[in-house]
């Protein structure tokens, strides 16, 4: 079904010799296969070689035989291999062909020329296999990142495809939407799909999976079956930069400093159309806190965030600061947001001038300013790429340059949407100890997050949001932890 053989790759104008070699790989026919490793490792490119993107998308040098359904990849057209090979890719908006959901369900359907029976036959299908229909003609510029993930399964799904590549697929999505996506990911497999998945969240996959392939350095150091893989301890897991395999909140941080000063948001609101997509009356959050913001998708969480740094002009009410009342200007010099999809807040032409640029406004001496730079990049393990142009480094690796960019920032508030999508354990840790200097500094942060994992290493405090409202919140104590544990379904 899928066999590489002797394969290297190394893309053009990379650093160093980014890419993978001396790839030797089968996957017969219904094998469901993970690709893990650290962030940057080769999972991505591994997946592109299978969906053809590599070489007929990605230029660089490529050696080796790669055949996939038959196909030798370097002989032959993406067209040709579209009906039997379907991708998910880590930015959903990056495979988007029109603007609405119903028709980008369909899409790939209708530009094969499918007859319009079958198409609305398999629309009717994955719907309700993957509970869409809330989500039907709406446009998808109106669509959380979760909930954009969900429409580009559908759209892949729709197609039947015998091979499935999926890279990152739960990186966007809340607990009962990865479950379900888990849930038809074993109908394809039960209905003999093969299906390759490079993922760095493990708890959800491994009912699912056959066969695990870690890959390290560009090179797989690892082809196990799933009974060996669950045999590694978990403290050999965490050196090879693995997530966890379960979930348990047992180990909470519990660093909490209480102080008097609070942020208060009163009568906060904002519609993007007529229908309000926050509506907060009051809420309270203590100054110093790291706030875990949780919902599922479309629970107005990103909008909070939005709103809370200035971003939404148009947003009703007011948030109270250090006694005083903040407009969306001064918001916005108080706040600073790493946005989910961070390539919108990348702009230079390196990883070191991204961060000057962002303490431009800074009063600190240029000697001071790159000392602190040196510090944030080493501590969120950058340093090697601080000459390298942000957008050719890899998904997990641009979040880190966010992040990065945030903290040298040096703003009071600093609010991170899921900051941890497409991060490896080790990455992970990082920027969970990175939070945890800007608490010692008195900064007060809002995590955006769908990762318990990372809730479990550096937040204290809850927000709970539910159809823009905020449900509940508190200090991770108590009945709290019973509460983020069920959400969790720990």
């Amino acid at each position: 079904m899928i066999k590489l053989e002797q394969v290297d790759f190394v893309y053009n104008h990379a650093k160093s010799d980014a890419g993978v070699h001396n790839i030797n790989l089968q996957i017969p026919r219904g094998q469901v296969v993970l690709l893990c490793g650290s962030s940057g490792c080769g999972k991505t490119t591994l997946s592109r070689m299978i969906n053809g993107l590599i070489p007929n998308f990605y230029e660089g040098e490529l050696s080796g035989d790669i055949t996939v359904c038959g196909f030798n990849t370097k002989k032959s057209e993406l067209y040709e291999l579209t009906p039997f090979v379907g991708s998910v890719f880590q930015n959903p908006k990056s495979q988007f062909y029109t603007v609405q959901t119903d028709s980008e369900i369909v899409f790939a359907c209708e530009n094969i020329g499918m007859e319009k029976e079958n198409i609305y036959q398999r629309f009717e299908e994955i719907v309700d296999k993957l509970k869409l229909t809330p989500l039907l003609g709406k446009s998808l510029f109106a669509l959380s990142g979760g909930q954009k993930q969900k429409i580009a399964c559908a759209s892949v799904a729709t197609l039947f495809p015998q091979i499935l590549v999926m890279d990152e697929p739960s990186s966007n999505l809340d607990i009962e939407a990865i479950y379900e996506l888990a849930g038809v990911i074993k109908q394809w497999k039960e209905a003999g799909c093969t299906i390759v998945i490079a993922e760095h969240r493990l708890y959800w996959l491994m009912d699912i999976v056959d066969r695990v392939v870690y890959v390290k350095n560009g090179f797989i150091e690892q082809d196990i079956s799933i009974q060996e893989f669950l045999t590694i301890p978990d403290d050999i897991l965490a050196k090879m930069g693995l997530r966890s395999r379960t979930v348990s909140f047992d180990k909470l941080y519990s660093n909490t400093v209480k102080k008097e000063e609070v942020i208060y948001f009163k009568d906060f609101s904002f519609a993007y159309e007529r229908e309000k997509n926050l509506d907060i009356p009051s809420l309270s959050i203590p100054c110093g806190s790291v706030v875990a913001v949780i919902g599922k998708n479309g629970a107005g969480k990103s909008t909070f965030g939005r709103c809370m740094c200035g971003l939404e002009k148009k947003t009703s009410g007011t948030m109270t600061f250090n006694g005083c009342v903040l407009n969306w200007k001064e918001r916005i010099k108080t706040c600073y947001l790493v946005m989910q999809d961070v390539n919108h807040q990348l702009f230079t032409e390196s990883v070191l001038d991204e961060l000057l640029l962002s303490m431009e406004k800074s009063n600190e001496e240029e000697k001071s300013k790159k000392e602190k730079v040196d510090q944030i990049l080493t501590s969120l393990n950058l340093e090697q790429y601080q000459d390298v142009h942000p957008m050719s480094l890899s998904g997990g690796q641009k979040q880190r340059v966010s992040v990065a960019c945030a903290l040298a920032s040096d703003k009071q508030i600093l609010v991170y949407d899921e900051p941890t999508s497409g991060l490896d354990y080790t990455r992970m840790i990082d920027v969970a100890e990175a939070i945890k200097n800007m608490k010692a500094k008195g900064k007060t942060q809002f995590i955006i997050t769908h990762d318990p994992e990372l809730i479990e290493q550096c937040c204290d405090y809850l927000v709970f949001m539910e159809e823009g409202r905020i449900i509940e919140t508190g200090w991770l104590q108590g009945l709290l932890i019973d509460k983020i544990k069920n959400f969790f379904m720990v």
